[in-house]
């Protein structure tokens, strides 16, 4: 008998910042603080600390197992842009390239103050902030919703969020829109930041 695969645990992170269960892979790891409960089950809190950092998911060949309890919970991502939709920052331990390249390009806020500005950003009443915005005002690597389902903004084309990998890409037209991407990251990426895509993304990236 074949055995039953094991469930997959909810640390699956979508651009509007829930967290879900979902079997593929990602390309980013983070966290937002302890999440797991004593008993090693996942609770149903969305964030448990300010800092919502992303990090490499391979480190100087470091190992863990994840979901321990009385540490930080491990949360994926299918890219940095997905990531930054959510509201989370480069870490300034595994990823302190990036991390510099981005505080300079946030005018110079240290770690604690970007988490406070983030984090009124992305929450309101404890939900996901939406951000009024114009389509043709947006930078790549956002994202915005469309038709109820999140897209990122690439070029002249907005691509189908699923958590596996973007599906075909579709016109991207001008006009109002709702950014899932809190507006100081929208900012960064305007200023210059190139998040790292998956691979479903990268025969439409900017050359």
């Amino acid at each position: 008998m074949t055995p039953t695969p094991p469930s997959p645990r909810r640390n699956r992170v979508l651009p509007t910042g829930e967290i879900i269960a979902h079997p593929a892979r990602g390309t980013f790891t983070g966290n937002r603080g302890i999440l797991v409960g004593r008993d090693g089950t996942m609770s149903n809190r969305q964030w448990a600390a300010k800092a919502w950092i992303t990090c490499l998911i391979s480190f100087r060949g470091r190992r863990r197992p994840i979901a321990q309890p009385h540490t930080w919970t491990e949360l994926f991502f299918l890219d940095e842009a997905v990531a930054f939709a959510a509201g989370h920052r480069p870490c300034a331990y595994c990823r302190r390239e990036s991390y510099n390249q981005f505080k300079v390009l946030s005018g110079g806020l240290n770690a604690v103050d970007i988490d406070m500005l983030l984090h009124t950003e992305r929450l309101e009443n404890r939900q996901k902030r939406l951000h009024p915005v114009r389509l043709d005002d947006l930078p790549d690597g956002a994202f915005v919703l469309h038709d109820d389902t999140p897209h990122l903004v690439l070029g002249d084309k907005l691509l189908p969020y699923a958590p596996n990998g973007y599906a075909p890409p579709i016109s991207r037209v001008n006009g109002p829109a709702q950014a899932l991407t809190p507006p100081s990251l929208l900012a960064v990426l305007s200023a210059g930041y190139h998040p790292q895509l998956h691979l479903t993304a990268a025969p439409l990236m900017p050359r």
